[in-house]
């Protein structure tokens, strides 16, 4: 009697309930990694005044996380292709939460300048690691969901940030609220390995497996997702890094109105990744065409986020206010795409390298925004030019997803043509 063997599954890496389990998790440590990336924007009134900081001193400070964040997504992009992407996730979680608790403990320009190098080499694993968990764990549809997770994380993560720092920070100072963040954090580990996802995909892809990075700069699409991440992290990053300053020291807000005002911003672009992710599915779903989906929400969110160019220029601040989540809100929509467009173009083998280079490329702005900014508002004794280059960069990625981007479908690669 001859035995049927039992149906092989479609994808045998993908195991039933892993996506949404793997999804809460990673939401909690993008918010999380968001929370420790912004917290020292929210106390740069006070480290200002008590370090004798000038504004270009300070915007200095602002960049030396991207610094290694930036140079570092070469190295992690290799990393999670090569190793079990979930102990390298792990392990840079690890890493940072310990920089961020230590940043509590120390006082001078020197220490703070070391340690935000730190956080930025342990956050630099934390997109080239979802990018290939996504890419090999989610289907199309499942990604543009799972990506606006991400996306609402990364956004809530600074509100939540901003909220809480400035109330406690003007009530206990900004030492102690570090010292929190950073080992409040640490349970997120055991749940982590506790319910990571498993699977033969996540122990990395045999040596010379995938497209190398040569290969992956040969494409058109490659050049084009990096220029348009660097555009949208500008604009988001020059928030990031300076809305808060620019609330207490220009607008005259007090730190516990800096706090609640300064996070509807990002809650506004919270909200507006997960409604344009839900249109998406939707509209995928039904037989839209993702390039068409993907690209609208890219090049339409980042145009009209350029409104924000009226922000400084508005006497009453209850109107910039406004103006200035209208913006976010635009920002939202756009934000929604980027990492979404990357996962499809390169697919599971070339996920992590590609996230890394989009992503070194992408937080190059880092190192910019707040050096340029700070240099902008020195010289100028006012912020309209810095909302002014903001306002410009994402016209200009709006045009370079538009334009530029061409088809977001899944790249052929040299070991695929000669299988």
């Amino acid at each position: 009697m001859q035995t049927v063997p039992p149906p092989t599954p479609k994808n045998p890496s993908r195991s039933p309930g892993t996506p949404w389990s793997t999804s809460a998790l990673l939401f909690a440590s993008v918010l999380i990694c968001y929370v420790d990336r912004s917290n020292l924007s929210v106390a740069t009134p006070l480290l200002k005044d008590e370090l004798g900081l000038s504004a270009p001193r300070l915007g200095t400070l602002l960049s030396a996380f991207f610094w290694t964040y930036a140079s570092f997504q070469l190295v992690s992009g290799w990393l999670v292709d090569r190793y079990n992407v979930n102990w390298v996730l792990a392990a840079g979680f690890l890493v940072w939460s310990a920089a961020t608790a230590a940043t509590g403990l120390v006082g001078g320009f020197g220490a703070l300048l070391w340690l935000r190098l730190l956080v930025g080499i342990g956050e630099s694993v934390a997109y080239p690691a979802y990018s290939r968990i996504f890419a090999t764990y989610y289907t199309e549809n499942q990604r543009g969901v799972a990506n606006a997770l991400i996306d609402v994380g990364s956004k809530c993560g600074p509100a939540l940030g901003t909220l809480a720092g400035g109330y406690y920070m003007a009530r206990y100072g900004w030492r102690p609220f570090f010292l929190i963040l950073g080992l409040g954090a640490l349970p997120w580990l055991p749940c982590w390995i506790r319910w990571m996802p498993r699977g033969r995909s996540a122990a990395g892809n045999a040596p010379g497996a995938g497209p190398g990075i040569g290969e992956i700069l040969g494409k058109r699409a490659a050049w084009a997702t990096f220029a348009g991440l660097f555009c949208g992290n500008y604009y988001w990053y020059f928030l990031l890094t300076w809305l808060p300053y620019y609330l207490v020291r220009e607008r005259h807000f007090s730190m516990e109105k800096m706090g609640f005002m300064g996070a509807l911003p990002f809650l506004c672009t919270a909200a507006a990744t997960t409604i344009a992710a839900w249109l998406s599915y939707r509209a995928i779903a039904a037989g839209v065409s993702t390039t068409r989906v993907r690209k609208a929400c890219a090049g339409a969110g980042l145009g009209f986020a350029a409104v924000i160019v009226a922000v400084p220029a508005v006497a009453d601040a209850r109107s910039a206010m406004v103006i200035l989540m209208i913006a976010c809100f635009s920002y939202g929509v756009y934000s929604s795409s980027p990492w979404a467009i990357m996962q499809t173009l390169s697919g599971p083998l070339a996920a992590g390298r590609w996230a890394g280079l989009q992503n070194f490329a992408g937080n190059l702005s880092g190192v910019a925004a707040p050096v340029l900014t700070g240099y902008l508002v020195e010289r100028t004794g006012h912020f309209f030019w810095a909302f002014a280059l903001a306002a410009a960069v994402a016209l200009t990625g709006a045009l370079v997803y538009l334009f530029g981007l061409g088809a977001v479908e899944p790249a052929r690669w040299r070991h695929q043509d000669s299988a």
